[in-house]
C-alpha cells in the first residue's frame, strides 16, 4: 500500500469528526435569516425582510494574536473563541451595525479534535453574546506549519446598518461628552508586551496569584474580551450616539481619534474610571512608562461613545440598567488639524 494522506499528517476522518462535533454549537446561534449554514461550501444568509429601507452591509475581520500562546501554555482553549468573535463584532458595532453572521478560520499542524472543539464552542458562545449566527468556517490542517498543539485563528463578521443611521462622527462638536464602558482586562491586545513582562522576564507561573491581582494570573490573562453589541445597540436606541471607538491595539490615543472629525481633540481624565489590576501589575513589574501603557493597552476602557452633554445622564442610566460599568470619562474640545486624544492624570 502506498503513502496515504493520513501518513503525511492530514487526518480526514478527524476532520469529519470535528465538523460533527461543532454542528450543535453552531445550531444554537441560528438566526431566522439563515438559509444554509455549516456543512455546505458556502453559508447563505438573507437580509432581515422589511427591517431596513436602505441596508448597508458592514464587514470586519481580526484574530486573537499572541494571547493564543497563553492558551497553549495553560492548555485552556475555551475562551479564545469568544475573543475572536469580540474583536470583529465590536469593530463593526462602531458604525452602528448589528452583527448578522460570523465565519471562522482555524489552522493547525495536526487537528486535535477535543481542543479544536473547545475553541469553536467558545466562538459559538461569542456569537450568542453578539446575537449573530455562526454561519460557517474553515479548518485547515497543515503538517509542519505549526508547532504541535498550536493553532491560529481568524474571524470574519458581516453586519447591517440603515444608511441614515450610520455612525460616522461628522456631527461631533466641541462640548460633547465621552462615555466609557469598562473592559474585562487586556482583551486581545498587547499580549506580546504582557507576556514578555509577566511570563518571560518576571517568570510568573500562570497558576500564581501575584500581589494585588486577586486571582491566578492565567485567569486574568485568559479573561475573554467583553462583547458590547447588545448593550451598545440598546444605547443607540435610547440616545443619539455621534461616534464610537473600539479600544484595541494602540490604545485610546490610537483608536479614539478614528471616530472624531478633524479640528477636534478628546480629553479624558484617567481618574474617571477604574482600571483592572492587571494593568498596574504589568506597569510595575516591567517598569513600563505611562505613555507606553496607554499606547499599547485599552487601560480599562473597551468601548467609548460620544454623545451630546445633555444625553449623558440618559446614556449612563441605560447602560447601568443593563449591568454595564460605564462613566463619563472626558469631553471633546476644539483642536487643530487631525483629531487627537489625550489622557490627563
Amino acid at each position: 500500500m502506498g503513502t496515504t494522506y493520513k501518513q503525511s499528517g492530514v487526518d480526514i476522518e478527524a476532520g469529519d469528526a470535528f465538523v460533527d462535533r461543532i454542528k450543535p454549537y453552531a445550531a444554537r446561534t441560528m438566526r431566522p435569516e439563515v438559509v444554509a449554514g455549516v456543512g455546505g461550501f458556502g453559508g447563505l444568509f438573507a437580509l432581515p425582510p422589511g427591517k431596513y429601507r436602505e441596508p448597508v452591509l458592514v464587514a470586519g475581520t481580526d484574530g486573537v494574536g499572541t494571547k493564543l500562546k497563553v492558551a497553549f501554555t495553560a492548555g485552556r482553549h475555551g475562551t479564545v473563541g469568544i475573543d475572536l468573535v469580540a474583536m470583529s463584532v465590536n469593530d463593526i458595532l462602531t458604525c452602528g451595525a448589528e452583527p448578522l453572521f460570523f465565519l471562522d478560520y482555524f489552522a493547525t499542524g495536526r487537528l486535535e479534535v477535543d481542543a479544536a472543539a473547545e475553541v469553536v464552542k467558545g466562538i459559538a458562545q461569542g456569537c450568542e453574546q453578539a446575537g449573530c449566527t455562526l454561519l460557517g468556517g474553515e479548518t485547515a490542517e497543515m503538517p509542519g506549519f505549526y508547532a504541535r498543539g498550536e493553532y491560529d485563528l481568524a474571524g470574519f463578521c458581516v453586519g447591517v446598518v440603515e444608511r441614515s443611521a450610520i455612525i460616522d462622527g461628522k456631527s461631533i462638536r466641541p462640548g460633547d461628552a465621552l462615555i466609557g464602558m469598562t473592559s474585562s482586562g487586556l482583551h486581545s491586545n498587547g499580549y506580546s508586551l504582557a507576556r514578555k513582562v509577566l511570563l518571560e522576564d518576571a517568570k510568573l507561573a500562570l497558576d500564581a496569584t501575584p500581589e494585588g491581582l486577586g486571582r491566578p494570573l492565567g485567569d486574568a490573562l485568559l479573561e475573554p474580551t467583553r462583547i458590547y453589541v447588545k448593550d451598545a445597540l440598546a444605547l443607540l436606541a435610547a440616545v443619539k450616539v455621534k461616534g464610537m471607538a473600539h479600544i484595541t491595539g494602540s490604545g485610546i490615543p490610537g483608536n479614539l481619534p478614528r471616530c472624531l472629525p478633524d479640528g477636534t481633540r478628546a480629553v479624558l481624565s484617567e481618574k474617571s474610571w477604574v482600571k483592572p489590576p492587571i494593568f498596574d501589575l504589568i506597569a510595575k513589574l516591567g517598569s513600563v512608562e505611562r505613555d507606553e501603557m496607554f499606547s499599547t493597552f485599552n487601560m480599562g476602557l473597551g468601548l467609548i461613545a460620544v454623545v451630546a452633554k445633555e444625553d449623558v445622564a440618559k446614556a449612563l442610566e441605560v447602560l447601568r440598567a443593563r449591568g454595564v460599568e460605564a462613566s463619563e470619562v472626558g469631553r471633546v474640545e476644539a483642536g487643530q488639524g487631525e483629531a487627537t486624544a489625550v489622557i490627563e492624570p
